[in-house]
């Protein structure tokens, strides 16, 4: 029970009144992070951390306010989590690997008036690096293969939607597609479904 957090609920007085209230505090996401990120390998974990989680508290402030939106421990965790993942697959600079973990797990839940922002705060946080073009070339045949298949127009922005739903899925356990009715969410993930299958 956590009362005010986002999709909580909260409780009735009358068993509000059965329970005893106690402090909490927040915790120390930089820590948590240095630690995780040492147990990762990684060596530049304490400059890696701060990075990481100011990147969390720039976005809570300046981006706008969406529901879908989560900058706690819960989007701490993915970009972790991814960091761990791309360490283990890639021979990259660290920071490197946190800027691609951070863009993974976080460009493809914003609305595309946000992009630019998370963008310009990555770019200051991160000054000079500039990441190499992921290598999704099996993927993207399987994609266009499957849009012919479908009748559907091999766009760059659908296909831009398709890679941004299958590096969310390469980083979280669940996840769930949101947007108007008719914006191509079906279409994108069977379009996804049936490329991964295919390849």
């Amino acid at each position: 029970m956590n009362p005010g957090y986002a999709g909580r609920s909260e409780l009735p007085d009358n068993l509000k009144a059965l329970f005893r209230p106690c402090a909490m505090m927040v915790p120390d996401y930089r820590l948590i992070s240095e630690i995780e990120l040492y147990s990762f390998g990684f060596s530049e974990a304490s400059e890696l951390s701060v990075k990481v989680v100011a990147s969390l508290k720039l976005s809570s402030e300046q981006l706008s306010s969406q529901d879908h939106y989560d900058f706690g421990m819960r989007a701490l965790k993915a970009i972790l989590n991814a960091c761990g993942n791309l360490r283990r697959q890639l021979d990259w600079p660290e920071k490197f690997i946190g800027l691609r973990a951070l863009n993974d797990v976080n460009i493809p839940k914003f609305a595309s008036n946000d992009i630019p922002l998370f963008l310009g705060i990555t770019s200051d946080l991160f000054p000079g690096v500039t990441l190499p073009t992921p290598d999704y070339a099996k993927l993207l045949t399987a994609m266009e293969e499957m849009c012919v298949e479908q009748n559907l127009v091999f766009k760059k922005e659908f296909i831009d939607k398709c890679i941004q739903l299958y590096d969310t899925i390469m980083v979280r356990h669940g996840l769930m597609v949101v947007g108007k009715a008719l914006s191509g969410k079906s279409k994108v993930l069977k379009t996804l479904a049936k490329a991964i299958s295919h390849v």
